[in-house]
């Protein structure tokens, strides 16, 4: 644990790819996923003499929709600025960027974490032009290479910088995973970390407790999972705080993340934005946002997540658990609205139970997609609540449902599920079980109340589990408290 002299000051910086059929500034397909290298170009996203960008109207709408949804402040005005640096997967020698002028700045985001509600003020969120991709591997002489794919190069891409509000990897690693969901609820982009669509960047320093100055800043990179921002984050501190007890001085560095060792380590000294040169891009005007426009993107934002959570907790009576489940989960989430919608008057908390619990079991265990009817849901869930077949049984009847696609109804009568509930059915059956379990009979009365378990359970394994096992239960207690010795039948 790092040392209690320290507070982490954490700045979070994500790279997200947005959804977009073509590129930030021309019209080569983003849908590069398994083409060939370079085979989505053309002499604008490849940095030619004399190539000029054209910019597209569907990612600035999708930064604007992102900045509305974190409540951030859009200018009447903005503009591009060229971001200078020379890597080998920077096909200009410059990026396209924003600096001074971003299309949303001043947003905010509330995050859940074990320590409760926690707010995190995001500084900006601007858009720029993705880079190419770097291809490492060896040459036919065993030498190393580094071949270049400019597939990549020019989707457009959305950066949000957080303020330094963070204070631990944990904090960190919720508001990444709330802003993803954010981002995947607005439609803004897939934000897949797997795939690079999203790429989450830390700047962390120490500062002594009870202080002001921020400490040296150490960027971290290569954190490729929600998992990885958390632990690189928490070893990031840790080192930091050590170098400090010891007396050793840190240098503004980017450090990368070896997931494998568990460990950070130096990439190289970190630029600031005067390393960058940035300058207004003379070839494209400044880029003014109508107010109507704005107005639009904000009443065309769908429910939130946070307000998602917040109507299934205070409205529908959902505890935090399911309702983050369901928020949390695309699927499950559509499939618990549409079973409510299917059957108004149904109860939320059993079709949420059945979503979070059942559903998203086979769900996840199934080697393709998954299909349960809305309406076929609703149907199982008043079964099992109206006592017409049990819990098990409707395990059973899901199953048979997701694999045939049968309507609840057909499973019930083919399956021979149907509950019995009536005590003078079951009689005979409970007057076998006690007849043939004398010595559970004793435990009984002898006050041990794990044989009524054993006894009831008897009695659902006769009938095939169709026994309504509140009614055994009572039916086994009123033929023993009535004191006569159960008799062959």
């Amino acid at each position: 644990m790092p040392s209690d002299a320290y507070e982490a000051v954490i700045g979070i910086e994500v790279h997200c790819q947005l959804k977009t059929a073509s590129k930030m500034f021309c019209s080569c397909s983003t849908a590069y996923d398994g083409a060939r290298p370079n085979s989505h170009t053309c002499p604008v996203c490849l940095g030619l003499p004399g190539a000029l960008p054209v910019i597209n109207k569907r990612a600035v709408e999708l930064v604007l929709s992102a900045g509305a949804a974190i409540g951030a402040w859009t200018p009447d005005a903005t503009r591009w600025d060229r971001k200078n640096y020379f890597y080998p997967d920077l096909p200009k020698g410059y990026q396209i960027s924003q600096y001074d002028l971003p299309l949303a700045s001043a947003g905010m985001l509330t995050i859940d974490t074990s320590a409760g509600p926690f707010r995190v003020g995001i500084t900006r969120a601007h858009l720029e032009e993705d880079t190419a991709k770097l291809v490492h591997g060896e040459g036919p002489m065993g030498e190393r290479l580094s071949l270049v794919d400019f597939n990549r190069s020019g989707v457009p891409l959305m950066e949000i910088v957080t303020d330094p509000d963070i204070r631990t990897a944990e904090q960190a690693r919720r508001y990444a995973e709330e802003l993803q969901l954010l981002l995947r609820t607005i439609g803004a982009s897939d934000a897949d970390m797997e795939r690079g669509q999203m790429r989450v960047e830390a700047n962390v320093s120490l500062r002594p407790r009870g202080t002001e100055a921020f400490g040296t800043r150490v960027e971290v990179k290569n954190m490729n999972s929600f998992r990885s921002v958390e632990r690189a984050i928490a070893f990031e501190i840790e080192r930091q705080a050590a170098a400090l007890d010891a007396g050793e001085p840190l240098r503004m560095e980017t450090r990368g993340w070896a997931d494998e060792r568990g460990e950070t380590y130096h990439m190289r000294a970190k630029e600031t934005s005067d390393d960058y040169r940035y300058f207004p891009e003379p070839d494209l005007p400044p880029l003014r946002v109508d107010t109507a426009w704005l107005a639009q993107i904000r009443g065309e934002l769908p429910e939130l997540p946070a307000a998602r959570r917040a109507r299934y907790s205070d409205v529908l009576g959902l505890s935090a658990y399911d309702a983050a489940v369901l928020v949390a989960d695309a699927d499950a989430g559509t499939l618990f609205e549409a079973t409510l919608a299917a059957s108004p008057g149904l109860e939320a908390k059993p079709v949420a139970n059945w979503v979070t619990g059942d559903y998203l079991r086979i769900r996840n265990a199934a080697d393709g997609p998954v299909t349960v009817e809305p309406a076929a849901l609703a149907d199982l869930v008043r079964r099992v609540t109206d006592g017409s077949i049990n819990r098990s049984s409707g395990r059973e009847v899901l199953e048979a449902h997701v694999a045939t696609g049968e309507s609840i109804e057909a499973i019930v009568a083919r399956l021979g599920l149907r509950q019995i509930s009536d005590a003078g059915s079951l009689g005979p059956v409970v007057e076998q079980v006690l007849a043939a379990n004398p010595d559970a009979v004793a435990d009984v009365r002898a006050g041990k109340p794990q044989a009524i378990g054993f006894l009831v359970g008897q009695v659902m394994k006769a009938t095939r589990g169709q026994a309504n096992a509140g009614v055994v239960q009572a039916a086994i207690r009123q033929r023993l408290d009535g004191g006569t010795e159960p008799g062959p039948s």
